[in-house]
């Protein structure tokens, strides 16, 4: 089986336990592939994998040490990302963006919040679209609403969603980010099985809420893409002295989602390296694979783009670490708009694992499009991506373009 080129980074004083983390994700992925059709079928991954999950420590990955978290670097958590993915990207995917969220509590929310959501595991869909309605009221909001593809709410014990407030005469008033607890929310059964063409196993539910009281220290002012740092940064910052939490989504956001797709290539292409070793050409003269040389140059193509891939998306977020390390340093703000082309960076990353995906399916053979098929499932959860927003390249680029010219950031 083809390994990854990428090299860990630079020593940190708990490099060690990153790495045994990562491995253990790496040693689910026998487990995990065999699950693929069961956790399409469960709309999410299994009781069982979850208890692994938990066991592992995977869910407190990027929760700051200070509450028994591991406070592990991006760029690590984006490799544990790229493993859970390898083995099924729809788990991936609800995995990275339930634990995921930890970071913009960590980054955004106060010392109360932090203490009462780290306290035990949190795990959090997050939905930046707004709906429904916050009512300011003494002590907090009242809230309600329905948010669609909060994805990661199979095991969620909180939920993040966008809303706007409405003062107590309903005057229109600032969109605003609210958590609440498991029991506050209602999972629809709107998600798994053939509902989508891919990322079944995503657990992308809808949730609703109706008349909940959200307290004022579980929510906070929605400027997560232009915030200014000035000379204090963020909450989360101040709390725990890691330029990681200076809260810089625009990459972090994007990243997370790529992470799927570059262990999806990576999937794709251990079920080529297969295919290659076990059977004869699709077309005359029939030799074995592994002895033709077009799927030589196909194979050596798909490692060229896996590994620029994965590169791209590492690399930047390691400078995306980099720039809040140079905050703290010199003082030089972190923009929005460097955050937006480091965005883009790991768009491209995206485009060239989607790539990598397509050719091995072209090229795989017909069987290979089969119901059931490994490289069928990997082909549509890639799908299923490129309809996301986020991978609208055109839409994304051109607000970079705008926003560079002085225009607002639009998305």
């Amino acid at each position: 089986m083809t390994g990854s080129l990428f090299a860990p980074p630079s020593a940190v004083d708990n490099r060690s336990v990153v790495d045994t983390l990562i491995a253990r994700a790496a040693d689910l992925r026998p487990r995990l592939r065999k699950m693929q059709a069961q956790h399409e079928d469960l709309g999410g991954y299994s009781a069982e994998i979850h208890e692994e999950f938990l066991d592992a420590g995977f869910y407190r990955a990027l929760v700051p040490r200070r509450y028994g978290g591991f406070e592990m670097g991006l760029d690590d958590f984006m490799r544990l990302g790229i493993e859970i993915s390898r083995a099924d990207p729809g788990v991936g995917w609800s995995f990275i963006l339930g634990a995921g969220h930890a970071y913009h509590v960590a980054c955004f929310f106060g010392e109360q919040a932090q203490e009462e959501l780290f306290a035990g595991t949190f795990i959090a869909p997050g939905r930046t679209v707004p709906s429904g309605k916050a009512v300011k009221v003494p002590g907090g909001y009242r809230l309600s609403g329905r948010w669609d593809y909060c994805s990661g709410s199979a095991w969620s014990t909180h939920a993040m969603v966008l809303a706007r407030t409405e003062g107590p005469d309903g005057e229109a008033g600032e969109q605003r980010i609210f958590i609440i607890p498991r029991s506050s929310y209602t999972v629809l059964d709107d998600w798994g099985g053939d509902q989508t063409i891919g990322m079944r196993a995503s657990s992308s539910n809808s949730i609703t809420v109706e008349d909940v009281l959200v307290p004022d220290h579980l929510s906070v002012v929605y400027d997560f893409r232009d915030h200014v740092l000035g000379t204090e940064g963020t909450p989360g910052y101040r709390l725990h002295k890691n330029p990681m939490y200076l809260g810089r989504t625009l990459t972090y956001f994007n990243a997370e989602l790529v992470a799927t797709q570059v262990g999806a290539a990576w999937a794709a292409i251990d079920q080529f390296e297969e295919l290659m070793e076990a059977r004869p050409a699709s077309f005359p003269p029939r030799t074995p694979r592994i002895q033709t040389p077009e799927y030589h140059r196909w194979f050596g193509n798909l490692l060229a783009q896996i590994d620029s891939a994965e590169n791209l998306l590492i690399s930047a977020v390691r400078q995306h670490e980099a720039l809040g390390r140079k905050w703290v340093d010199t003082g030089e703000e972190f923009t929005p708009e460097q955050d937006a082309r480091l965005r883009g960076i790991v768009q491209t990353a995206a485009r060239i694992a989607n790539d990598a995906v397509d050719l091995a399916f072209s090229t795989a053979g017909s069987t290979s499009a089969k119901k059931g098929s490994s490289m069928e499932k990997y082909y549509r959860d890639v799908a299923m991506y490129k309809t996301h927003i986020a991978a609208q390249w055109d839409v994304t680029f051109n607000s970079l373009s705008h926003f560079h010219f002085g225009e607002p950031l639009v998305f």
